[in-house]
């Protein structure tokens, strides 16, 4: 594994100078992605409810980093910061905090080649602080923060060219197939340390503090559920059938008046989908994607299984099983995400908090996140009719 590529929660200087550099030609790869579909232009983009302006997150994402780092914020607070930002009107536009969802729309931001030049500038100056820090944990925790915002904004960025349409870099979009035959493992349960310890390397808030929890036994699939496996739910009328779906999928689906998941497409005798505004064949044997929690829980109630908890999860995962494999989508869970026992927010204060009771756990990590920032530990939520990112699910079973 290359050093950009190693986890970055006890990542050096030198490893983390190397990963912001990573971070950010990827981050400019695709945002040129946006430019050449001259989407770089706001008043251009197509609105979201749950995606930022191409350009606002480019912006952001070099804010975010001059925050923590160069401006020395203890948190996330507007007056948290010790320093003023480059820009003159920084805070105002690109705070996510100051700013609403919905207002992002609406900014008069400065143009795409003035953003450029501010990443450029702002990461210029990280980089040169960074080789003057010292190599410990509370040093270098801005740092890797920081880094963790860009991939996490990386992804939501991937997911937005898939949504419209545009093509996206091919190292990116590629999407690796599931082993066959792998089946389901049983595991005896018991009792597990479930979380990260805030004083062993980077946590994000929501994994702290680790606490003691007893697994029953379970059974759970070996991989995550694939496009032919899914597709039986669909041809046997899943979607039609309402035995299969609770109360809140069934009200989603009948707003939605959808039969199949997002970006499918049916093509006389087989399934196509469109993959970055691409129509190819359905890939039976890749993990099923842009499944959100409804249809996650439907295609359960149809094969008489269920969704593993979150608690669950981690036990195979951190049971070093050779059969258990993650990492091809982000996987529905049954656990609303809730905070564990004794949490307290971190310096970047929002990042879970808000979320607590309203969105649900997914666990593992996607092809299109990085390999730095996986972990079994790693908590991801999002609301349940999120279906636009690269989330699908595995069963599971008593």
């Amino acid at each position: 594994m290359t050093l950009i590529n190693a986890s970055f929660r006890h990542a050096g200087a030198q490893q983390l100078a190397q990963s912001l550099l990573a971070a950010r030609q990827a981050t400019l790869f695709l945002f040129d992605c946006y430019v050449s579909a001259g989407l770089d232009v706001v008043e251009r983009m197509p609105r979201h409810l749950q995606l930022n302006p191409p350009l606002w997150q480019l912006a952001h994402i070099a804010w975010f980093a001059e925050w923590f780092i160069l401006r020395e914020a203890a948190s996330s607070h507007p007056a948290d910061a010790v320093y003023n930002s480059l820009l003159t009107r920084g805070d105002d536009l690109f705070d996510a905090n100051m700013v609403e969802q919905r207002t992002r729309w609406k900014l008069d931001l400065p143009s795409p080649g003035a953003v450029k030049t501010y990443c450029h500038e702002v990461l210029d100056r990280v980089l040169d602080k960074l080789s003057r820090e010292a190599n410990v944990d509370g040093a270098l925790y801005p740092y890797r923060l920081a880094l963790a915002h860009e991939d996490l904004c990386g992804e939501q960025l991937l997911a937005g060219l898939q949504w419209l349409g545009l093509a996206a870099p091919g190292t990116l979009a590629a999407s690796p197939a599931l082993p066959a035959g792998l089946g389901e493992i049983a595991f005896p349960g018991g009792s597990i340390e479930l979380g990260s310890r805030r004083d062993a390397g980077f946590a994000f808030d929501n994994e702290c503090p680790p606490y003691a929890c007893y697994v029953a036994p379970f059974a759970i699939d070996a991989v995550p559920v694939s496009n032919a496996q899914f597709a039986d739910f669909v041809s046997d009328g899943g979607y039609q059938n309402r035995q299969f779906w609770s109360a809140a999928g069934s009200a989603w689906l009948m707003q939605q008046e959808r039969s199949s998941p997002l970006y499918w497409l049916r093509d006389a005798t087989q399934w196509r989908t469109l993959r970055f505004g691409q129509p190819v064949t359905l890939a039976p044997n890749e993990a099923v994607r842009h499944i959100n929690l409804y249809e996650a829980q439907a295609y359960c109630a149809w094969a008489g299984r269920r969704l593993a908890t979150e608690a669950e999860w981690e036990y195979a995962a951190l049971s070093g099983h050779p059969r258990f494999q993650w990492g091809q989508v982000w996987e529905w869970t049954a656990t609303p995400f809730e905070p564990y026992p004794g949490f307290a927010p971190d310096a970047w204060r929002e990042y879970s908090a808000p979320y607590f009771m309203r969105h649900q756990v997914l666990r593992g990590a996607s092809f299109a996140t990085p390999p730095r920032l996986q972990s079994a530990r790693m908590r991801a939520f999002h609301a349940p009719e999120r279906g636009d990112i690269f989330a699908g699910l595995r069963t599971c079973a008593w």
